[in-house]
């Protein structure tokens, strides 16, 4: 076992602070990753507040991670020291069931192994990037193109993927109109990578403040949700709804902007139950769905994705000892758009 420095949650919802954890030694197939970078998420407060049920802790969270390979086990043919490699919000799945057998290893049919707040094979609670080191098999770790600065690559592990996955899915591109509900850390990659796929992009955000940011960043058009015209100017308009927020909506009035046959899709995830009429989607094939980040093979598609048409997440970079400021400040929308932790302050 390696020690190394980490910040942790040692209860729910209490501060996180500098501690030490145990990283395993580095076996035949594993990766050790120096982390220079990691992203703070929603999902990060969401489990460290136990705010989705019982968590484990001590809890260091992190599952944006973004370093360099500074040792690798006898058996690694996919990396080597010096790499530039990421960490996305799993480290292993059963690999035998048909989904991981297809490339879907976040729909692992005997759940995949998180990032953190989970337990890994060996029996051991994980934690994730909020530390100096990280070790990993090799086939859960994905390259970073060199197109792509480690700090604003780091939330495309989770940021990126969230909002990629269900946008080729849709079949977003060229002659599709897309509507991103939410213009914060997903929010703002989904605009980015909507527009770079070919999309007509609309922002639907509570306010008209961020406008400025939705139009530089790709958005054709930019409506405030807490102006009732807005929903009566976009009904029946758009093909996607990608809705990124993690608090209850009125259902009903977003999905009414769909076309017929259009697809609301829900990656965002809100602590409370939801309650929506059947006569919403009923009558015009409109669906209400959901998507959860993606598989290895297409989180790497992603990445080479964003490098080659230079998509990377609006950062504000961190030292680890602002994490506590930084969790109030995402729950207060008061940031552009992604905080990065710079791990060199762990």
């Amino acid at each position: 076992m390696t020690t190394v420095a980490a910040y942790a949650a040692p209860a729910a919802k209490a501060p996180l602070e500098r501690t030490t954890i145990e990283r395993r030694e580095v076996g035949e197939f594993d990766v050790l990753i120096d982390v220079k970078y990691a992203g703070i998420c929603h999902s990060d407060i969401h489990q460290a507040r136990e705010g989705w049920g019982r968590a484990m802790f001590p809890m260091v969270p992190g599952h944006e991670i973004a370093g360099v390979v500074s040792e690798v086990g006898a058996g690694v043919t996919k990396y080597a020291v010096g790499d530039r490699v990421g960490v996305g919000c799993m480290v292993d799945s059963c690999r035998e069931c048909g989904n991981c057998k297809d490339g879907l290893e976040q729909y692992c049919e005997r759940r995949p192994t998180w990032t953190y707040n989970s337990v890994g094979k060996d029996g051991e609670p994980t934690h994730g990037g909020y530390s100096q080191k990280i070790v990993v098999d090799e086939n859960y770790v994905v390259r970073i193109p060199d197109g792509l600065a480690l700090d604003v690559a780091a939330p495309l592990l989770c940021a990126g993927i969230t909002t990629y996955s269900p946008l080729k899915y849709w079949n977003a591109g060229p002659g599709k109109k897309v509507a991103v509900v939410g213009f914060g850390g997903l929010g703002h990659m989904g605009v980015k990578i909507a527009h770079a796929l070919g999309a007509e992009v609309t922002v639907l955000s509570q306010s008209l403040r961020k406008r400025d940011d939705g139009l530089r960043l790709g958005a054709d058009h930019y409506y405030a949700t807490s102006d009732p015209k807005t929903f009566e100017d976009l009904r029946d308009t758009f093909d996607i709804i990608l809705n990124t927020v993690s608090a209850p909506l009125d259902f009903t009035a977003f999905l009414s902007l769909l076309r017929t046959g259009g697809a609301m899709v829900n990656v965002g995830l809100p602590e409370e139950p939801i309650q929506i009429p059947l006569s919403s989607v009923f009558g015009n094939r409109r669906s209400l769905t959901s998507s959860n980040i993606g598989g290895i093979a297409e989180t790497q598609e992603m990445l080479d994705f964003c490098a080659e048409h230079g998509l990377g997440a609006e950062i504000e970079l961190i030292d680890a000892d602002r994490i506590n400021e930084a969790y109030e400040r995402v729950l207060a929308s008061d940031v552009r758009y992604r905080f990065v932790i710079d791990a060199a302050t762990i």
